[in-house]
């Protein structure tokens, strides 16, 4: 559980993304087809807008490549990793 809030911890830090809002995006798409491209881009918008960060089009569809193509880590040290800047 100690990890679970240090990864969190990183991303409110580094975003500035509340967990709570975190959780609630993931509710909200929970069910969601992610095998769908239109899907992928409404979260892709809905993250960037949480995150006060422009997506251009060209990451955006780097990142519906990647995880249309299972190209995305699921596990929390894989992902803390990757916010770590490793």
């Amino acid at each position: 559980m100690e990890r679970e809030q240090q990864f969190f911890d990183k991303i409110e830090k580094k975003t500035s993304v509340k967990k709570d809002d975190i959780f609630k995006l993931a509710q909200s798409v929970s069910g969601s087809n992610l095998r769908d491209e239109r899907t992928i881009r409404m979260l892709i918008s809905q993250v960037s807008a949480m995150a006060g960060v422009a997506v251009t089009k060209q990451k955006e569809d780097q990142i519906v490549q990647a995880v249309l193509n299972n190209n995305i880590p699921l596990d929390l040290a894989t992902l803390s990793k990757m916010f770590d800047g490793k």
